[in-house]
């Protein structure tokens, strides 16, 4: 038997809303809508699919799990992403190794790592 990662689920109030968020963040577009309940992201260039699923509760504390975006520009990335609805949560940076944490609109936090800085 051979595993292999298809897609990554994100627990959401809104998955409609906030696929406007990823979509634009990832440049890839909704392939299916489950009434809204849940929605596959086409999968960009290269990555794997994002589903959107509707959740009663909100989120509360850290992520368990989270999406590690990779950029050749690092800062241009965070700036666009910004500008679409995420926050900027933190900076880190271990010796060749850099990276931006931020959370989109709901506040599920994710990860860009890159060039210029990381």
């Amino acid at each position: 038997m051979k595993l292999r990662m298809a897609m990554i689920t994100i627990d959401c109030a809104d998955p409609r809303g906030l696929a406007e968020f990823w979509t634009a963040a990832l440049g890839t577009t909704v392939a299916q809508d489950f009434g809204g309940e849940f929605l596959f992201l086409a999968p960009p260039e290269g990555g794997l699919s994002l589903g959107l699923q509707r959740v009663p509760e909100p989120r509360a504390g850290k992520n368990r799990v989270h999406i590690d975006l990779g950029a050749e520009d690092r800062e241009q990335e965070v700036k666009r992403l910004v500008a679409l609805g995420a926050t900027e949560q933190a900076r880190h940076e271990v010796p060749g190794f850099a990276w931006t944490v931020l959370s989109d609109p709901e506040g599920n936090e994710f990860c860009v790592s890159g060039s210029h800085g990381g």
